[in-house]
């Protein structure tokens, strides 16, 4: 049984990091309202007594539930008789790490923004607390929750494209173009290696990118050979990289990420080619998925559209020509991990369909980082990934 057998009803949910300000925490609370799965009691919202205090009252949380340091949440919630069953972790990479450990070594489900940590080492530290935890831990990749990159890898798991040879990934930006303001507190902490981790576009946009590679394709990683760049003066985290990939069975492919890529503003675009046909999928337009067999016409394939994959079906919301995205994928993530939650309530299994990133996702992310720093300081040489 579980440590919450005796719950029911709505996931209480508690949030650390995510203060007046933070856009992701925003996020992150709208996903969890979006399926009326949880219910946000708690929160250390801010390292900043004073903030903390103020973001609560900002979003209806009640004095007696705002906290001033995450330990004190997690020691005092997981003491109340209805304390929190999971928590949003919505801070700068450094501190994934120390707040999940406070949690989950206390059987409070997590929820981590990505990346999982700010290094590798962290990075299996937390796997190893994972591992000993009874709580489950998630974290929200959230572009592999759109409708249609289930669908695309339904269809590469079904052998519609043949042996995969060829995988084509990107993820240009512009906001970090130019040198950001002293305010911008996003761009601030991006910049810090301590808060950040080694990789600046890398870890922020770059982790996306190869997570979702890996989701559709579900081909492992051999080797990489990366060449970052720090173009705006006095940076120092990477604000472009660009990333040859090897992966196991024969498969190559190429990721690109940037931030200071005038005239893009979130271009996620993945391109799969195998060989019987390719996939292409744009995150700016995610309702289409183009699907191109070998020597026919390209067809377009529309979320919720005749005979898609269940997978993708069973994540679509709304009637068709009704756009899904941004809120609506991360808002899944929630959802499934609502399912597993409520299964591990009772010592269940999850239903065999609940999908979502694990802390093995956030580790080979985490890897794939380490794997571009140590390949670009070597002048783009090959390395295999740790």
């Amino acid at each position: 049984m579980g440590k919450f057998e005796n719950r029911t009803g709505k996931i209480r949910l508690g949030m650390v990091g995510g203060g007046s300000g933070a856009f992701i925490g925003g996020v992150h609370r709208i996903a969890s309202r979006i399926d009326d799965k949880y219910e946000l009691v708690a929160g250390a919202l801010s390292s900043t007594p004073e903030k903390a205090a103020a973001s609560a009252q900002e979003i209806g949380l009640p004095a007696d539930r705002s906290y001033a340091s995450y330990v004190e949440m997690a020691k005092r919630e997981a003491r109340l008789k209805d304390g929190i069953e999971a928590v949003s972790i919505v801070t700068p990479n450094h501190m994934h790490f120390p707040v999940a450990r406070e949690f989950l070594k206390r059987g409070i489900h997590v929820i981590c923004d990505k990346p999982l940590t700010s290094t590798l080492a962290d990075a299996k530290k937390m796997a190893a607390v994972v591992d000993k935890s009874n709580a489950l831990f998630v974290l929200t990749h959230n572009y592999t929750a759109y409708p249609m990159m289930r669908q695309a890898r339904a269809m590469v798991r079904d052998g519609t494209l043949g042996k995969i040879r060829v995988v084509q990934v990107e993820y240009p930006q512009d906001w970090m173009t130019e040198p950001a303001d002293a305010d911008n507190k996003q761009a601030d902490w991006r910049n810090d290696p301590e808060r950040s981790g080694a990789g600046g576009a890398t870890g922020d946009i770059g982790t996306h990118a190869y997570n979702l590679a890996r989701f559709v394709t579900g081909l492992e990683l051999e080797s990489l050979a990366a060449d970052l760049q720090y173009f705006v003066e006095g940076r120092l985290t990477d604000d472009n990289a660009h990333v040859m990939l090897r992966f196991n069975g024969g498969a190559r492919g190429m990721l690109w990420c940037s931030q200071v890529a005038p005239g893009n503003e979130n271009g996620l675009r993945i391109r799969v080619f195998g060989e019987k046909g390719g996939l292409e999928w744009a995150q700016e337009n995610p309702t289409n998925l183009w699907f191109t067999p070998n020597g026919d016409h390209k067809r377009l394939i529309t979320r919720n559209g005749v005979g898609n994959h269940g997978d993708a079906m069973r994540v679509s919301r709304t009637p068709a020509g009704h756009p899904e995205g941004f809120f609506e994928a991360f808002a899944t993530i929630y959802s499934e991990a609502a399912r597993a939650i409520i299964a591990h309530r009772t010592g269940d299994t999850p239903p065999s369909d609940v999908t979502y990133p694990t802390i093995h996702d956030g580790v080979e992310g985490m890897a794939f980082i380490d794997a571009c720093v140590r390949s670009s300081k070597r002048n783009a040489a090959w390395v295999s990934i740790k």
